[in-house]
């Protein structure tokens, strides 16, 4: 019995011992990202260039624990266009979803964000990537009858026959009874227009 029990407390403290090695690394590594993403949420420019500049540092694209969100995802939705292009030129990915499938550029489509999405595009932002419920950046833009977001999606490629969950697609929503005509007609000049707009078009949000 003495025996057994022996055994028992070195296994437990071995197991300790293992423990003890492997937790601080994981703890440092959450500690930074955490910094990082509190750095970004209160605007600290100083603090964050600081941890960027560390050697080996990754925390650029650190999510949050709890909704997977990045420092981009942050910046755009607060509409920050001066962070949302610093971030993006120090290296963020702006192809990182949260935990609801939502990348920047649905976070900026869906704010009306204009001058992020096109920032965004620029960087490589994958144009028809979709959320958890399989809306588009472009279908977002229609729920928002957002003309001049749409022109831009269309612009830099995105389809507007790609479904949701539901299986509708920007070109139906825009279709549907009681959205103004102007809205299918943006999504018919896109195909039809090379200069991707006409004399007499109309900007921003249509009620």
């Amino acid at each position: 019995m003495a025996t057994v029990a022996l055994r028992n407390i070195i296994a437990r403290l071995l197991a300790a011992g293992t423990m003890a090695l492997s937790v601080p690394a994981a703890a440092q590594f959450y500690s930074e990202g955490y910094e990082f993403l509190e750095a970004v949420k209160e605007r600290e420019g100083s603090d964050a260039t600081e941890m960027l500049r560390q050697p080996g540092s990754t925390v650029i694209n650190s999510r949050d624990i709890s909704t997977g969100e990045t420092g981009l995802h942050i910046v755009v939705a607060r509409r920050d266009l001066t962070w949302t292009r610093w971030l993006l030129q120090e290296g963020a990915n702006p192809n990182i979803a949260d935990n609801s499938g939502r990348t920047p550029l649905i976070v900026a489509a869906e704010g009306g964000f204009l001058d992020g999405v096109e920032v965004l595009l620029g960087k490589g932002a994958q144009v028809d990537v979709a959320n958890a419920t399989g809306e588009t950046p472009l279908i977002a833009a229609v729920h928002a009858r957002n003309i001049a977001l749409m022109e831009v999606l269309l612009e830099g490629g995105a389809d507007p026959d790609r479904t949701d969950n539901t299986g509708r697609s920007a070109r139906d929503y825009a279709g549907l009874r009681g959205v103004p005509p102007r809205i299918l007609n943006t999504i018919v000049a896109s195909e039809t227009s090379e200069d991707g707009g006409a004399d007499g078009r109309t900007y921003g949000p249509v009620f």
